[in-house]
């Protein structure tokens, strides 16, 4: 095969591999819209720097952007982008030496967060072992989950109709490998609904500025009666591992 028939790699990466703009990427990784000025400020950059970057991102399929009057907010161009960040943000060593603890914000993200548009962190892949334990999923071939007849059932006794949701191409249930956990939590049509359910059920909630996700008193109650998911021992875990 020639060069020219080869996927175009290099350029995406380059463009994520700069310092400024993979902060930019990873601030839009909750799949909210946020607008030059915010960006610039998380990256620690000028406005007009931040401009030029953006731009780029925009030219290289990386982001969209929407125009509100005079104002300008960026996202992410679709969970393809969102998936290939947390894919790379897997890559490296299983055990990281850390020279000091992790910050408060860094702990909440690994607890619980927003992988663009599904639930992730250790209380995702808690959620998904939880799954799999009763049964409601189970693991197929090409990184999908498939949906057992007694999973079916459980969905809709929450409010799910299964027959409603539109899958992707990769399916109704997708493997998402966690970053932080390196192991899959729920992702796909199925993470994206199941999700949006969560919040507003009140099962938990999302912080407005970060990618951060809390728990609800009642959400630890529901969490620990479907699957077995004892606040105590999650959060001993979470605090053991800082």
């Amino acid at each position: 095969m020639t060069m020219g028939s080869q996927p175009n790699i290099a350029s995406a990466a380059a463009l994520i591999a700069d310092p400024a703009r993979a902060v930019m990427l990873v601030a839009l990784l909750d799949g909210r819209a946020r607008p030059a000025g915010e960006l610039a400020y998380a990256a620690g950059v000028t406005a007009q720097t931040a401009s030029s970057h953006l731009g780029k991102m925009l030219a290289g399929g990386l982001l969209t952007v929407e125009t509100e009057g005079r104002h300008r907010y960026y996202r992410l161009a679709g969970p393809h982008v969102a998936l290939a960040l947390e894919n790379l943000a897997s890559i490296g060593p299983m055990v990281i030496t850390r020279k000091k603890a992790l910050t408060r914000e860094a702990q909440k993200l690994q607890f619980a967060r927003c992988c663009y548009d599904h639930l992730a962190g250790r209380l995702g892949v808690a959620v998904t072992k939880g799954m799999l334990k009763k049964g409601l999923l189970v693991a197929a071939d090409n990184k999908r989950f498939e949906v057992t007849p007694i999973g079916a059932e459980w969905f809709s006794s929450m409010g799910l109709d299964l027959t409603k949701i539109k899958p992707a191409r990769a399916g109704l249930a997708r493997q998402c490998l966690d970053w932080t956990e390196r192991q899959h939590h729920l992702a796909g049509p199925l993470g994206v609904h199941f999700t949006s359910l969560l919040c507003n059920e009140g099962w938990i909630r999302r912080e407005k500025s970060s990618r951060v996700v809390e728990v609800t008193p009642m959400g630890w109650r529901k969490f620990e009666d479907h699957f077995g998911i004892q606040e105590q021992v999650l959060m001993e875990r979470d605090h053991k591992e800082a």
